[in-house]
Formats: C-alpha cells, sequence, structure tokens
C-alpha cells in the first residue's frame, strides 16, 4: 500500500463516526488535496472544547464562521465574542465565486449562499441587545474575585452583601454596592459594629476605589436591570435553525477586565442555570472567545483558576467553549489541557524565540508519520489548517493537514444600515432595550441619610430655641435686679444726702449685678 493510499485509509477511518457530524474541509498530504476525502468534527464531542489558533490572516475567522454555520444548520445555538467586529457577515448570504466552486469540487461537500439566524448584542456602548447582570447575582465571592481582593476584604464584602439581605436592600448595580459601603463607613456605622464588629474604614475605601476602577473601564453599562436571561440565548428560527448570538466588543479591546469580568459572569450563569444533560449527542450551546488571551493577560491567579474550574465542569451542561487566539501559548496550560478539537493555522517564525515556541505547540498533537508538523506549521496556506479532533470515545483523531471548506455566508461584515435593520426587529431588543432603575439600596440609603441629616437639623433647631428662650428670661431677670438694687441705692442716697462717695458707690453695685448677671446668663446656656 503506497504512502497516499495508507494516508486515504488513515484519515477515512479516523473521521467516520456513527453519530452525527459536520465537514469542515478536505484532507492534504504533501501539499496537495485529496480529491473527496473529507474530514469531519462529530456533534457529540463539541462539549469537550476547543482551540481555533493561527497568526492574523491566515484564516481563523472564517473557520469560526464555518463551524458556526453547521452547528446554526444543526439547530445548536451559538454565542460569538466579536472582538474585532469581523463575524456579522454571517446573517447574509455569500456569493458564489470560482474558487469557491472550485474547492468545493475538490472537498465533494455541497454549497449554497444562506444567511444565519443572527442576533446582535452588546455590554458597552455599541447598539444591540442589552446583556445585563445584577450584582447580586454575581454575588460576593465572584465580585470579590473581580475585584482581586484579599481575604480580609473578600470578608468585609461578605458581611456587605449579608447587611444588604437582612435590611431589603437591593443590590443591582455598582453605584448601590458603593452606596452601602458609604453608609456603612457613616451612618450606619454603628449599626454595622453592634451587629458584625468594628470594620476598618480603611478596608470599605479600598473596595470602594476597587469598584470605581471597573467602573471606569465601563462596567455600569453592564449592572443592572433587566437581568439578561441566559435561556434566551437558545432561541432558534422558524426554520429550527440556532440562532447565532454576536456580542460586539469592538469598543473594549483596551478594557480587558470589563471584558474578563462580563466572561466569567456569563459562564458561572450558563452553569448554574443550564440542566445536567449527561452524555448528549449533541451540545446545546457552543461559545467562541475571539482573541482569547485578554481573557487571560489580565487575570490575576484566582481568576484564572475560577476560569479553569468552569471549563472543567460546564461541558455536563451541554456547552462547548473554543477559545480563537492567535498563539496557542496565550492559553494557560490548565486550559489548555481541557480542550478537545484543535484547529491549527499557520503561525510565523521570525525569530528563535518563535521557533522554539512553535516546536513546542507541535508537541501538543498526535504524533504523525506523514507531517514534520513543527516544519508544516510555518507553510500552511490560507484557509489550510491542521485538525485534530476526539471521536465518539473521547479518542484523538488522526492529525490531518486540512484544506477548509469555504462559509455559505457573506465573508464580509454588514454595512451601519444592515446592522441597524437587523437589531430593530429583534424581539430581544425590545425586551432588554430600557434600563429599569426601580428603588434600590442607592435610593433606600440615600433617602435614609437624608432623613438622619435632616433630623439632626431638626434637633440642633430646637435646641438653639430653647437656648434663646433660656438667656432671654435670664437676661431679663438679671436687668430687673440691676434695677432694683439701684432703686434702692439712690433711695438711701436721696435720704442721707448724696456726696460723690456714695454715687460710686452706686455705680459699683450696679456693675458687679450686671457682670454675675451675665456670667450666670452665659453657663447656663451653653450647658
Amino acid at each position: 500500500m503506497s504512502n497516499i493510499e495508507q494516508f486515504k485509509e488513515e484519515v477515512t477511518q479516523g473521521y467516520t463516526f456513527k453519530g452525527d457530524s459536520f465537514i469542515v474541509g478536505g484532507g492534504m498530504i504533501d501539499k496537495t488535496a485529496i480529491p473527496g476525502l473529507q474530514v469531519k468534527i462529530p456533534l457529540k464531542t463539541l462539549n469537550r472544547h476547543g482551540l481555533i489558533a493561527g497568526a492574523t490572516g491566515t484564516g481563523k475567522t472564517k473557520s469560526i464562521q464555518l463551524i458556526s454555520e453547521q452547528l446554526s444548520d444543526k439547530g445548536i445555538s451559538v454565542l460569538m465574542m466579536d472582538i474585532k467586529g469581523d463575524f456579522s457577515g454571517i446573517a447574509e448570504a455569500g456569493v458564489e465565486n470560482q474558487i469557491v466552486k472550485d474547492r468545493v469540487n475538490l472537498i465533494g461537500n455541497s454549497w449554497k449562499a444562506t444567511g444565519f439566524p443572527v442576533e446582535l448584542m452588546t455590554i458597552s456602548n455599541q447598539d444591540g441587545v442589552r446583556l445585563r447582570s445584577t450584582t447580586l447575582e454575581f454575588g460576593p465571592i465572584l465580585i470579590s474575585k473581580i475585584l482581586e481582593l484579599n481575604d480580609t476584604q473578600q470578608s468585609v464584602m461578605s458581611i456587605v452583601f449579608k447587611f444588604a439581605d437582612e435590611n431589603n436592600l437591593p443590590l443591582v448595580d455598582l453605584k448601590d454596592l458603593k452606596k452601602t459601603l458609604q453608609f456603612m463607613a457613616g451612618d450606619g456605622k454603628s449599626e454595622v459594629e453592634q451587629e458584625y464588629g468594628s470594620i476598618s474604614p480603611a478596608t470599605l475605601g479600598t473596595i470602594t476605589r476597587k469598584i470605581v476602577e471597573l467602573e471606569q473601564q465601563g462596567a455600569e453599562l453592564f449592572f443592572g436591570e433587566p437581568s439578561f436571561q441566559v435561556n434566551d440565548l437558545l432561541r432558534k428560527d422558524e426554520n429550527g435553525k440556532g440562532f447565532v448570538n454576536i456580542i460586539r466588543l469592538t469598543d473594549i479591546q483596551d478594557k480587558p477586565k470589563l471584558f474578563s469580568t462580563f466572561m466569567l459572569s456569563l459562564l458561572a450563569e450558563v452553569y448554574s442555570s443550564f440542566p445536567e444533560r449527561g452524555d448528549a449527542d449533541q451540545p446545546e450551546l457552543v461559545i467562541f472567545i475571539d482573541e482569547a488571551h485578554l481573557v487571560f493577560d489580565s487575570a490575576s491567579k484566582t481568576l484564572l483558576d475560577q476560569i479553569e474550574t468552569i471549563i472543567k465542569l460546564i461541558r455536563s451542561k451541554g456547552v462547548g467553549i473554543f477559545f480563537c487566539t492567535q498563539n496557542p501559548n496565550d492559553i494557560p496550560a490548565g486550559v489548555l489541557s481541557q480542550l478537545g478539537l484543535k484547529v491549527q493555522h499557520a503561525l510565523r517564525a521570525f525569530t528563535a524565540k518563535d521557533r522554539q515556541a512553535i516546536k513546542l505547540v507541535a508537541q501538543n498533537y498526535p504524533i504523525t508519520n506523514y507531517y514534520t508538523v513543527d516544519e508544516d506549521i510555518t507553510q500552511l496556506g490560507i484557509g489550510e489548517a491542521f485538525i485534530s479532533a476526539l471521536n465518539e470515545k473521547g479518542i484523538p483523531t488522526p492529525l490531518v493537514h486540512t484544506l477548509m471548506a469555504p462559509p455559505q455566508s457573506r465573508m464580509d461584515i454588514l454595512t451601519e444600515e444592515e446592522m441597524r435593520v437587523n437589531i430593530q426587529k429583534s424581539e430581544l431588543y425590545l425586551k432588554y432595550k430600557e434600563n429599569l432603575d426601580k428603588e434600590s439600596a442607592y435610593e433606600i440609603l440615600s433617602n435614609r441619610i437624608e432623613a438622619n441629616s435632616q433630623e439632626v437639623a431638626e434637633k440642633n433647631e430646637k435646641k438653639s430655641e430653647a437656648e434663646q428662650s433660656i438667656t432671654s428670661k435670664i437676661l431679663g431677670k438679671v436687668s430687673q435686679q440691676i434695677f432694683n438694687t439701684a432703686t434702692r441705692e439712690l433711695a438711701k442716697s436721696a435720704t442721707k444726702g448724696i456726696s460723690n462717695k456714695m454715687m460710686k458707690g452706686v455705680a459699683n453695685t450696679a456693675t458687679r449685678e450686671v457682670s454675675r448677671g451675665l456670667l450666670g446668663a452665659i453657663l447656663k446656656a451653653f450647658k
């Protein structure tokens, strides 16, 4: 048996599955495509997560688009975190040209220009279905991890949430959280100390500053009501196709903390809301995280641990997560080891460090007798990739140099007008459009603080009026005493004859009485 025939047999056996699957391309050897040798991916193991990697311009986005189309066609919903803004064209039908015809004929698959149901979503200032969450849904532990609080600060955050719960103070957004911290450090300090013990004002101040830091990255747009219901990600259109939910993130590339906060909260909400599905024949939802290094570059160790834990557990809920990045080394080893499907586009080696990194990447793939992976990976053409998946028994399929099938939808983005029309006709857009600023902790505590201030002002005013009344009475009594004393002295003088010495005595007596009366009045006024 020739080398090519043996290769064809191994690929055919390795990529033939009992359950449902879809075609992603055709097998290649010696840089030549083998007509009709199809490379497929089984639906059953897509919840084992995956990696789509490669240098800029090698075809990663089109691979994501191709896989998303196939998933949608099978009734599986997709969530795409679109950092670069180049994925929206999946909503419109593509255009058949000679390149598409030639590639389809070589692979042996069918092709029809097709658009797919799309929801355009946002967590920032861009237009789209508004995704929100409440701080209460986050809870003290997740909030603490996002804010990178130490153990002491995290325990205080738990007290904040407990205090809010016991006092019927809904924590909806970040201003609710800040106002509660302010109240605990000010008007409510004695109340908090009596119930939970003394809390350092410095700790409360530090937590507040970290919340402000998160706000500066635009997080106030993400926290609020109505809270997005993750089950809305699983909608299907009238033809049974799963919706491709695209989150527009082009304006938060320089806000990695907001991005990682949103991603972690979404995964946590999906994990807590979706039912256990066990070993299902296909996933319910597949999530693509583009430019995944943004999640990991600025993440603390605790945040990375949380992400790794969710990645390990969430597959039992029928959810697959695919990280898209330029280099596999962008993904932490603990996460990378959990990934089943790997679509590796070309990598470029310009330095010795690059070549060393490529050798390490090559070691992550199944051993093959047909490719020198660390060399061939630098020579892959645009729209070509090394692929290895998991078969239905969880065993890695043979590594195949694959000519990727062309997407059936538009390979360019939607125009601004097309986006506007798509958003305006969305049912979810109307459902989540308005920010419902109901009475929550901020309003309740603001009213309490204002009421306390008004009560103190009224008490001070009453005290001042009482003191003035007492002073007036005392001064009146003193004046009467002075008048009576002066009258007696003058009467004596009149009977005995007035002399200069006597008049001086009268004046001295009057002065003493005035001094005593005024001093007594002043002392009483300040008691």
